[in-house]
């Protein structure tokens, strides 16, 4: 489908959902966004649902600002994906022992290590910038400073809530039943500190007073305010592509020593929560995707379900329309105090089958029915991204 505008704002608000299935508290959201005077414009993903400040699902382009709300409080919050050279026939009966040496190796969860990683003891993991990535932290907002230690010990760990580890088989196609290992994480507790503590100090500013929402407010360009978040945002991202890649290339050494013959691709990583400086039109903008992954011509990117229904690996068409984005995930249909009350661990077990994963009450608002459909988010933006690969989980870990 192609877009539909969102009536009723200032700047254009382009949805790629029927606006009518639209939560009313995310509805106003948008409008609440379209009304800034900094918004170029505002492009909706078929996930769309109620966030805190801006929906998740939302891409929002601004001239000369920047809401940190508009990005969220997991910063570089992302995915990342690696084909193997194994195929189903490959892989055990019993998927136990696969799933336990996973969460053995990668702590999940509140978990942290208890030494930082070493990055020169990760096979396959990118040696350069480390000791520049680190001393930058003494640069980054004073009231995070008591924190370095506890950043260091969650670098290489999952976290929890919808963040997981997935091993899947491809479905259809020449490569039918090759294996793929899948994460989603992101800047863990630092990046979620630092965006708090920004986030209250756009707060505070005298040109956010009247806003429609002070949860939207913003940083201008030029100012010192403007200039601590992009220094805290720029470092936050990269904590959290940097913790992606080492996980990802441990999970691939655990891969490797139960299939010592295993080869990999090149990986695939995407952020779904950041900023990006682009242009469009001429026109230069900062692009907040909260919920959503860059999408332009020839962009590999990773579209998950839920943790029963499988995975897309696309490749973006460039859509200017939808500032080069697309969505970053099924997205929730329900919180998750509903999908407690709604679903039991049967249901839970019922709707996982055939995968190896936890099946308890600690993960039941993860079930798959609090989710939206995944084959209908896709069909929803066909015009935005061609699928490269449809996953299928058989193993997820989760925190």
């Amino acid at each position: 489908m192609s877009y539909t505008p969102l009536a009723g704002t200032r700047a254009p608000v382009r949805v790629w959902t029927d606006p009518y299935g639209i939560e009313p508290q995310a509805a106003q959201q948008l409008r609440n966004i379209g009304a800034l005077p900094w918004v170029e414009g505002v492009a909706v993903m078929p996930d769309v649902h109620f966030g805190k400040g801006a929906t998740v699902g939302s891409v929002i382009a601004m001239r000369q600002a920047v809401s940190p709300a508009a990005v969220g409080v997991d910063i570089g919050c992302g995915m990342s994906a690696v084909r193997t050279s194994l195929t189903a026939a490959d892989l055990p009966d019993d998927l136990a022992g696969l799933r336990s040496a996973i969460e053995a190796t990668i702590p999940v969860g509140f978990n942290q290590r208890e030494k930082p990683v070493d990055p020169r003891r990760v096979r396959g993991l990118e040696q350069a910038g480390w000791d520049d990535f680190w001393r930058r932290f003494a640069g980054l907002d004073r009231r995070v400073a008591q924190l370095e230690t506890r950043a260091q010990r969650q670098m290489g760990t999952l976290g929890g809530g919808n963040h997981f580890i997935e091993v899947c088989l491809e479905q259809g196609g020449a490569d039918e039943g090759r294996v793929w290992l899948m994460l989603h994480s992101g800047s863990r507790n630092i990046g979620k500190e630092l965006a708090e503590r920004h986030i209250a100090v756009a707060r505070r500013l005298p040109h956010n007073t009247d806003l429609p929402d002070r949860d939207l407010a913003v940083f201008l360009a030029g100012t010192p305010e403007m200039d601590a978040y992009r220094r805290d945002l720029w470092w936050a991202q990269e904590y959290a592509r940097r913790n992606r890649a080492v996980m990802l290339a441990l999970l691939c050494g655990v891969v490797r020593e139960q299939f010592p013959h295993v080869g990999y691709d090149e990986p695939i990583s995407c952020h779904h929560n950041y900023v990006a400086e682009e242009s469009y039109d001429g026109v230069d903008v900062l692009v907040t995707r909260k919920g959503a992954i860059r999408a332009g011509r020839g962009d590999l990117g990773i579209i998950p379900g839920s943790m029963g229904t499988g995975s897309y690996v696309v490749r973006g068409k460039g859509n200017p329309d939808a500032y080069c984005s697309a969505s970053h995930g099924a997205g929730r249909r329900m919180s998750r105090a509903q999908a407690k009350r709604t679903y039991s661990t049967a249901d839970l077990a019922a709707q996982t089958a055939g995968v190896e994963c936890r099946k308890d009450a600690g993960v039941v608002d993860e079930i798959p029915g609090a989710y939206k459909d995944i084959t209908q988010v896709m069909a929803q933006q066909e015009d935005l991204v061609e699928v490269v690969a449809h996953l299928k989980q058989v193993v997820c870990v989760k925190g």
